[in-house]
This record gives structure tokens, sequence and C-alpha cells, in this order.
């Protein structure tokens, strides 16, 4: 197969995911609940709408990954007139905070071989090809 940008995107991100699902996997998390999470801890008290179009999911699968992480500990729902309004528990605060240590974790293996300006140098291309493809969604 030749070596181009999708081909390298592609093993980064199975790379990525498997490495991210042994580590969430440990606190009993998928990497399917990666993004909500991390979305609930940066923006408390928000609601499940907000989140769903934050991160661009569909409105069944958001429900499902809400009600699968407020079930199993991670998250609260609090009703607030006709929305639910999400915090993160105690677990789901332990978990956000291994969320963060996973991303720096993956990226101080995967970029181990380059200094600190060819990493640099890197980030300010894919910045560059990310903004002319497709606005940059905040998580």
């Amino acid at each position: 197969m030749e070596r181009t940008l999708a081909f390298y995107a592609t093993l980064f991100s199975k790379d990525f995911t498997a490495y991210t699902t042994r580590r969430l996997g440990q606190i009993g998390l998928s990497f399917a609940s990666l993004f909500p999470l991390i979305y609930v801890g940066k923006h408390p008290g928000c609601t499940q709408s907000q989140l769903t179009g934050a991160l661009g999911l569909d409105w069944g699968y958001s429900q499902r990954t809400v009600l699968r992480l407020a079930g199993e500990g991670f998250l609260s729902r609090t009703r607030q007139g006709r929305a639910w309004c999400l915090e993160l528990t105690l677990k789901g605060q332990e978990a956000f905070s291994l969320s963060h240590q996973v991303f720096g974790d993956w990226d101080a293996g995967a970029l181990a071989g380059l200094t600190p300006a060819e990493r640099g140098q890197l980030f300010t291309l894919l910045a560059k090809i990310q903004i002319e493809r497709h606005p940059i969604r905040h998580v």
C-alpha cells in the first residue's frame, strides 16, 4: 500500500484507540465514552443536547452513552425543566483526569523520536490541514 496521509492517520487512529481502550478499560470505561466524558468534565452542568451538538453525535447514540455513563456512576443527571443537566461524579472526575493523562501518555510514546522543534513543526502542519478541511471542534 502506498504511504499516504490516510494510511498513517488510520494507523495512528487504530493505535490510539487500542491504547486508550486498554487504559480506560482498567476503570470500566470504553473508548466510546472518552469524548462525552471529557466534554462534561470541561462543561459541567451542560445539557445532553449541548453535548450531542458539540460532539456531532446522533441523538440515540448520545442517549445510550449518557445513560450508560450515569448507570456506571461516572455522570449524574439532574432534570432542569425539560433538559437533563450533566455533571461528573467523583468517579467521573477520576476518569476525566485519566482521560487527559491518556492523551499525554500516548503522545509521549508516539513522538519520542522527534525533537521539540520537529514536534512543533508536525503540529503546525497538522493544524493547517485540519483548519483547511474542517473547523476545529472544541471538546
